[in-house]
């Protein structure tokens, strides 16, 4: 069976709106590595509406060096108003949307990761069907935006590793506990 592995980043005070105002600055080759070895145990990615169509807006024309990865890898949109999809290698799962992720693990293949996509996390949170959490937490306090769990109920997780990277950023993977 198929993992969903969510990997996001993170303030420390839970912000994940905007991360590009505030990452960057630590982002270095340690950090580069987890994200490359998230990236290389999956071969497909799970993403929300609103991050589906900003990624489809933007990686098709990149040149980007992670542009071929991203235009190659399948991708399955979690929507409940997008009726088509038009970046390559993507398919639509609306409808009865927890079946269509438990019948996307129950297929064959490597881990389905996630990146941002702030309601499709809560929603795989709730439902159970998040498998692997992977929180990058930033050691700055942003102050305002989105945070990663507003509007959740108690969720308990069971910390599997923990690593903290020279520019201060912790790397902590969590499992569901059930």
């Amino acid at each position: 069976m198929r993992k969903i592995a969510a990997s996001l980043f993170v303030s420390l005070d839970g912000v994940a709106e905007d991360p590009d105002t505030w990452h960057f600055p630590y982002f270095n080759d340690e950090m580069g590595e987890a994200v490359g070895a998230a990236m290389a145990a999956s071969d497909a990615m799970l993403l929300g509406r609103v991050q589906y169509q900003q990624s489809a807006a933007y990686w098709p024309s990149s040149d980007d060096e992670f542009a071929d990865f991203m235009n190659g890898q399948k991708k399955y949109v979690v929507t409940t108003t997008l009726t088509e999809a038009t970046w390559n290698n993507t398919e639509i799962i609306s409808g009865d949307i927890p079946a269509g992720i438990r019948a996307l693990k129950a297929s064959e293949g490597k881990d389905i990761a996630v990146t941002g996509s702030l309601t499709l996390v809560r929603s795989l949170l709730k439902a159970q069907l998040l498998d692997r959490l992977q929180l990058f937490v930033h050691p700055i306090i942003v102050g305002k935006g989105a945070r990663w769990f507003d509007g959740l109920d108690t969720i308990k997780l069971r910390l599997d590793t923990s690593e903290t990277f020279t520019t201060g950023v912790n790397n902590q993977i969590y499992a569901p506990t059930g």
